[in-house]
């Protein structure tokens, strides 16, 4: 590895072993996380030092590296193609030369880690390399790289023998190697890449922490003490020049105007191009002014509702003008301020869905705009409703809509004439501007701002009468406005306006215009000049020679200063005065800040400053000396304006002055401002009326300052520098950095060929309490799918190394998707929306949240055990009881004959065949609702005995010999139960293999059937064809089936004697069930666990033989079979059996029959529950047409192994109140394998209780009870009444002590009807030991418990129960063997998922799981595909926040990928083998950085 890092540098010197020793050394401590990787070079290049000749100056890692020839891309990322291409036309957006340098010197340094690529599947992909792509194959599990911890092994209880391993006979195709990884996946190496990514030590450590309640602090930012500091003093209000006085000037703007229009009307006023460049018309200044006055006459005069005026003065209108019609506009706005109206000039809205444009009719609204203003082509291109009306925009308010075309004006009357008034502080215009939140708001510009900013203007750039002027900016607001329709006027200027459409067809029309028109002034931003170099090489003959200024609007954007020497350096043969440049620096709400004047105007030579990326993070200037790669420079935007007077103040809170060395925001105090927010009083007073301070807390000046949201300082000559925007500003832990430049490093990047230059969106997003970078950008459609995550990791990378701080998530879009703003460039704010509610439809996606989180709270260390005496003392003097309860004492309840003559059920059903012969006690019902088949008491004892003799002779078989069942739910099973019984053999019940899905049903029958020992199968006839058929044959070995025999139509043979155990601790029967961690787990039940069981369930449930009970559950294990099989012949009472599969084909046939049979207890599963809510939800009224009624209903009771899903539980009690479902009858069971029915709601005793607990103290293995609603809680049920003879007490799951109440323990039982054993391959004594007859370590250690493996606690309520006493609450919290241990803590995954579907709409299910302590989270996506990598950030963001986990792998699937039993568990091992053998076709598998 040490070799191998440092390429073939090292290989040339041979190295003394001592060295080599050490370097192994440090490999070493890098690896496991104990020194960071700085220290690592540090360490390593002193070793190394005497071997190598050193460099000056380069850092050895790096030197070492560029030695081998092309061994790093990023030497090799300059293309051939663009070294042969002249070195002026580089196509490259705003890019400074240092900076590609800077990059490409950072991703040298970082040795091309692979980084998993994502997963695709083919038809998400547009074309894909995935297939190609091989990740290096490398199987040893790999070391816990989350936590630090030394990895947690010894689970609190062994596995049982897991057969989720594979019987002899099967596909090896997922044969696990010894530590449950399949061998030769792709997955598997993948995820073994991202680990590998992961090995690099975090960031140091941070000590500090805010309280984010109890136990799991997140870390909080401290100050690095080694920081830089400002040290310079405190800076002064720095004054512009006064403002000169002009003899003639106008007292308004409209007097400048009314004066040119009649006295200079033939001057030109303002040239209109077309698209192909061609003039289409030239205002001239009495054209303008005639023009205006009849607007405004017309508008005043002729617009009436209901006979009054429709406008007053003051009255707001809206302007909507395309960018290609700047003449109408400006007739529009000089018309609005002659009526003395307040234009609000807006941009067309396109379709109803515009970006922000909901945001544009809040403020048109919010200003009480009732009429718009705009062209007849324009009117006419806007969405119509039917009535052939503009239609009313989302979000906006109704609005006339009035052409001001020629013909839709009145002549004014000869007595009309419009006060020309002197400029005032009433409000001459509206601005907007839309906020980094998205919000739109409104600046208000007063007539004196209009006219002293007009004045500010002219004398900063030396305006004089009748000069050209090309603008290529959008006339409605800005510079393009100020320049291009107020300041013009004010000076007779000939403005030739360049629309958008023109410049995106001949990028070089401006430089054409200044050409023909010798303009003396342009108004440009950056990427207008960038434009043009890329087709400059078509235009031979122009010259630039005219050009007095070349005003840079954008000049403060850190892209700007490269597009300005790029331009320089092409145009300058071409008559470009270097001095010309003039970038400059605005906001909406200061108007024009600062501007480079012209040396002819005395302006002093421009400045250049290259200043340390890292220090200004810390809001310090530090010039950059010895770095040189993570470095800003930043060009001067000149100095402030005339009247003007301006300082630096902090950019949070108070607004005290800066130092010299500090970056802070600029405010401006000048006559020529913004005055409000229109109608918001309070940021206006925040942004418009900011009073600056000294150190002291003394103002600096009685005069308000505007805030301009600038971020910049004042360099030497009083040049101003700006370095970044308010808007683009993004805190992440403790440092700010500016969105522009990060966008500038991503540019920076090569190749660039992947994505468009000009579509690239940075923004933060807070998660867990801090900003985290996310970066969009569009994708190229003919990028490979390999070419752009390359790309992703390289700007990552880059990154990380120029700005030092990680990006949290990087999506490429398809070309063209993003929002945009009007004039080009990308709607941020609506990007982040759409990001965040998963609107956004990435093609690739790259997360890097390991790197970039990193105030997780502390991993949890274990305590050392505390012994199990001293927990019960504590717990006395606490003042706690022990933590046991117990149902109600069986002996008092019945009479002990009774119980004696009911030990065995064959004896049971043979005494009722006799008493009651014609009793019926079963019926099953088919889809129709309609009954299937029946049997009473003498039925099915007569059938019992002929399935007793074809065994015996048929079968051959033996007393005490197994026979698995396979038969569809039915009378079928329950008379061959029997038939086993009365001859003496050991019943298994198996479900039957699915004729459409053998491949995946079989194998867990002949499973059953190897692992249960059966000497024979007995079956129907169609089954044992379907077992022994050919499609059979492909999925297991059919060879070596034991006997099949079918029952379909035995002889009537009367059997000699039934058989009679010789003791009640004899085998009744096999219970199979697969656990939901994929284990497949027998226990043996004794004659004498079967009565007491029945006993239980009929005493907890009053069941008599009057009595009638509804199923709906699967009759293969657990409580389904005892309700099925067992509990009908030992109480007498008439099941009505409901099989869930028929539900498919009649949702409703469970509550028919519950509702027809005026049924009081009924059972079913959570499937059948879920089935019906979803099936039903909007049928309740169809149901009670049909006279569906369920207030017969007093418990209905799902049975269960799992936590209460207590959403499911109310929505279906809530959905069906309507049919007259009692708020109270609807209970959860619990059981699970060493007793398979622990708590039962029973039909008396006080209803379930609910608590809730805080989910963070569950994962501390701590129950702490909280409000209902409070933060992280989460409601628990009680899982129904422990049954009659069940005794429950709770364990700690390490020391088996007894724990207290509301101490969250494993639960453990004692009862008559505990199973006594697993029954399975092989003998695992220990395991058995364990699990059955487990003893508390200390307290009562004289009782035999079972251990069920779940996770619970017990709170003792205020409520009675049926003997009087205080009830004990029962909550089940989890299985244990499903719990994940992540970071030193406990989680259920059920927690995990549950946030997780709630993230998003399309999310329908959710499983997760660890795969060497990465959580790996499965989502169904229920949506198109294009929503799936939505999904994965929208994932990680929740996990994130609600449970401080990290997510490793996000895997997006098909509805119904995930595996669901038939009890409705989430089978989540399945899932995780599926996953790591690649059999999941998922949509896209997203690896977690």
């Amino acid at each position: 590895m040490a070799a191998e890092r440092g390429g073939c540098a090292l290989e040339a010197v041979p190295l003394p072993p001592e060295v080599r020793e050490s370097l192994a050394e440090l490999e070493l401590e890098l690896s496991e996380g104990d020194i960071t990787q700085k220290g690592y070079e540090k360490k390593r290049a002193k070793l190394l030092a005497r071997y190598i000749p050193l460099i000056q100056g380069v850092d050895p890692s790096l030197q070492a590296e560029n030695r081998v020839p092309g061994s790093s891309q990023a030497t090799a990322g300059v293309s051939k193609q663009q070294k042969s291409r002249s070195t002026n036309s580089r196509d490259e957006r705003f890019r400074s030369d240092v900076h590609t340098e800077a990059v490409q010197a950072a991703l040298a340094k970082y040795k091309e880690r692979k980084m998993p690529m994502p997963s695709k599947r083919r038809s998400v992909l547009v074309h894909s390399s995935v297939e190609t792509y091989t990740p290096p194959e490398n199987h040893s599990a790999p070391p816990d790289v989350t936590t630090g911890l030394v990895e947690y092994l010894h689970h609190e209880r062994p596995q049982v023998a897991s057969v989720r391993g594979v019987p002899r006979g099967y596909s090896s195709s997922i044969l696990e190697t010894a530590d449950g990884v399949p061998v030769n996946s792709r997955v598997s190496s993948k995820i073994q890449q991202l680990l590998n990514t992961l090995k690099r030590p975090k960031r140091p450590p941070l000590k500090e922490f805010f309280v984010d309640d109890f136990e799991e602090l997140l870390e909080v930012q401290q100050p690095d003490p080694n920081q830089p500091k400002p040290e310079g003093n405190q800076v002064n209000v720095l004054k512009g020049e006064p403002l000169g006085v002009v003899t003639n000037w106008p007292p308004s703007l409209l007097a400048a105007l009314q004066r040119w229009g009649t006295t200079q009307s033939k001057a030109p006023c303002l040239t209109a191009l077309d698209t192909t460049g061609k003039a289409v018309y030239t205002l001239t200044y009495g054209k303008l002014w005639s023009r205006s006055l009849k607007l405004a006459y017309t508008l005043l005069n002729k617009l009436t509702t209901k006979n009054e005026p429709l406008l007053k003065p003051g009255d707001r209108v809206a302007l909507v003008f395309p960018n290609s019609d700047p003449v109408m506009f400006m007739v529009a706005f000089y018309g609005c301020l002659l009526a003395e109206l307040i234009p609000v000039p807006i941009e067309v809205p396109l379709t109803r869905k515009d970006a922000g444009s909901q945001q544009i009719g809040f403020l048109l609204g919010s200003c009480g705009v009732t009429l718009a203003l705009t062209t007849d082509a324009c009117q006419k291109g806007l969405p119509k409703a039917q009535t052939g009306e503009v239609v009313t925009f989302k979000g906006w308010p109704r609005l006339i809509w009035f052409v001001i075309d020629g013909k839709h004006l009145a002549k004014p009357a000869k007595d009309w004439h419009p006060q020309v008034r002197d400029a005032s502080a009433e409000i001459a215009y509206i601005e907007y501007k839309t906020s980094k939140e998205g919000s739109t708001v409104g600046i208000t510009v007063s007539h004196a701002s209009m006219l002293a900013h007009c004045h500010a203007l002219t004398q900063a750039c030396g305006y004089s009468e009748a000069e050209t002027l090309t603008n290529v900016l959008d006339f409605k607001r800005e510079a393009g406005l100020w320049h291009g329709v107020l300041t013009s006027v004010m000076n007779r200027m000939h403005v030739i306006s360049i629309p958008y459409a023109l410049m995106k067809v001949n990028p070089l029309s401006w430089i054409q215009k200044v050409c023909s028109y010798k303009a003396r002034v342009a108004v440009v931003k950056s990427r207008d000049m960038h434009w043009s170099l890329l087709a400059q090489r078509d235009q031979r003959d122009v010259s630039l020679s005219s050009l007095r200024m070349l005003i840079v609007a954008d000049g403060a954007n850190p892209w700007s200063i490269s597009s300005c020497d790029a331009f320089l350096n092409v145009f300058q043969s071409r008559g470009l005065r270097p001095e010309v440049i003039c970038p400059c620096a605005s906001s909406s709400e200061a108007l024009t800040v600062a501007i480079r004047r012209p040396s002819e105007l005395g302006g002093p030579p421009p400045g250049k400053a290259v200043l340390s990326m890292n220090c200004l993070s810390f809001g310090v200037i530090r010039v950059d000396t010895e770095e040189k790669l993570s470095v800003l420079t930043v060009q001067d935007v000149g100095q402030i304006m005339p009247g003007a007077s301006m300082c630096v103040v902090k950019v949070d809170g108070t607004p005290y002055l800066c130092k010299a060395d500090e970056v802070g925001e600029i405010c401006v105090n000048s006559g020529a401002t913004g005055t409000a927010y229109f109608g918001l009083l309070g940021i206006t007073k925040n942004v418009f009326e900011a009073i600056p301070v000294t150190a002291a807390g003394m103002p600096v000046s009685d005069q308000p300052f505007t805030r301009t949201g600038l971020l910049g300082f004042v360099g030497p000559d009083y040049l101003v520098f700006v370095v970044g925007k308010l808007d683009g500003l993004m805190t992440v832990s403790g440092r700010r950095h500016n969105a522009d430049d990060v966008v500038a490093t991503a540019l920076a990047v090569e190749p660039m060929k992947f994505v468009y230059r000009g579509r690239i969106a940075v923004f933060s997003v807070p998660v867990l309490h801090d900003d985290r970078i996310v970066l969009v950008a569009e994708q190229r459609p003919d990028a490979s799918e390999e070419d752009s995550f390359q790309w992703m990791s390289r700007v990552l990378q880059a990154i990380d190394s120029i700005h030092q701080v990680g990006v949290y998530c990087l999506a490429l879009v398809p070309a063209n998707t993003l929002p945009k703003a009007p004039l080009g460039g990308i709607h941020i704010s609506e990007t982040k929306q759409r990001f965040l509610e998963g609107a956004l439809h990435p093609c690739n996606v790259l997360m890097c949240p390991h790197t970039c989180v990193t105030n997780l709270p502390k991993p949890r260390q274990k305590q050392p055990d505390v012994g199990p005496a001293s927990m019960i003392v504590g717990n006395l003097v606490a003042g706690k009881r022990i933590a046991q309860a117990s149902g109600r004492d069986v002996s008092q309840l019945e009479d002990n004959d009774q119980a004696r003559k009911f030990l065995y059920l064959a004896d049971v059903l043979q005494w009722r065949a006799q008493t009651t012969p014609d009793h019926p006690l079963f019926l099953l019902l088919n889809s129709k609702g309609t009954v299937a088949s029946t049997a009473s008491c003498i039925q099915l004892h007569k059938r019992a005995e002929r399935v007793a003799v074809a065994l015996m002779e048929k079968g051959r078989l033996n007393v005490g010999d197994h026979v698995a069942l396979v038969y569809p739910p039915g009378v079928d099973l329950i008379a061959t139960f029997y038939g086993c019984l009365y001859a003496g053999c050991v019943p298994i019940t198996v479900r039957p293999p699915h004729p459409q899905n053998l491949a995946t049903t079989l194998p867990t029958v002949k499973m059953i059937v190897e692992v249960s020992k059966s000497s024979c199968i007995l079956t129907t006839q169609a089954i044992m064809k379907l077992l022994r058929s050919k499609e059979a044959a492909a999925a297991v070995d059919i060879k070596t089936w034991p006997t099949i025999l079918d029952t379909d139509d035995m002889p009537k043979k009367k059997l000699a004697s039934v058989f009679r155990p010789t003791s009640p601790d004899m085998l009744a029967y096999l219970d199979f069930s697969v656990s939901t961690t994929g284990i497949l787990a027998g226990v043996k039940m004794s004659h004498a666990a079967t009565s007491a069981l029945c006993r239980s369930i009929k005493l907890q449930c009053e069941l008599y033989p009057s009595r009638q009970i509804a199923i709906c559950l699967d009759p293969y294990c657990g409580l389904g079979f005892a309700l099925w099989c067992l509990c009908s012949i030992y109480s007498g009472h008439q099941s009505i059996l409901v099989p869930p599969l028929e539900l498919e084909s009649n949702v409703s046939l469970w509550l028919s029959a519950v509702s027809q049979y005026k049924v009081r207890v009924t059972f079913c599963s959570y499937s059948v529950m879920e089935i019906c809510t979803k099936g039903l939800g909007t049928q309740t009224d169809v149901l009670r047409m049909k006279g569906v009624n369920l207030s017969c209903v007093r418990t209905c009771m799902v049975v269960a192994e799992e936590r209460p899903r207590i959403t499911l539980t109310q929505s279906f009690s809530k959905l069906f109140k309507d049919l007259g479902l009692s708020a109270r009858a609807v209970s959860t069971t619990f059981g699970c394998r060493v007793n398979v029915a622990i708590c039962l709601q029973g039909t008396a005793g006080p209803d379930p209780t609910t608590v809730y607990v805080d989910m963070r103290a569950l994962r501390h293995d701590r129950v702490r009870l909280v409000e209902r609603g409070s933060p992280h809680s989460l409601p628990l049920m009680e899982s129904g009444k422990i049954l009659p003879g069940v005794k429950v007490i709770i364990a700690h799951t390490e020391t088996k002590g007894p724990l207290g109440d509301s101490h969250l323990g494993e639960i453990w039982v004692s009862s008559p009807h505990n199973a006594t054993g697993y029954y399975t391959v092989y003998g695992e004594e220990a395991l058995h030991a364990d699990h059955f007859t487990a003893r508390l370590s200390f307290g009562d250690t004289q009782t035999v418990w079972a251990r069920t493996g779940y996770l619970g606690f017990l709170r003792r309520t205020e409520l009675t129960d049926a003997s009087g006493e205080r009830h004990d609450a029962l909550y089940v919290v989890g299985s244990l063997d499903e719990t994940l241990e992540l970071r030193g803590m406990r989680y259920h995954p059920i927690d995990i998922e549950t946030s997780v579907i709630r993230a998003h709409k399309s999310i329908a299910e959710c499983a997760v799981f660890t795969w060497t302590n990465l959580l790996v989270v499965v989502v169904e996506l229920e949506g198109s595909e294009q929503e799936a990598l939505d999904l994965v950030a929208l994932v990680t963001n929740v996990v994130l926040e609600e449970h401080y986990l990290i997510v490793g792998v996000v895997v997006i699937v098909d509805p119904g990928v995930i595996p669901i039993n038939s009890r409705g568990e989430k089978q989540r091992m399945h899932l995780r083998d599926g996953f790591l053998a690649d059999q999941l076709d998922p949509i896209y598998v997203a690896y977690n950085m």
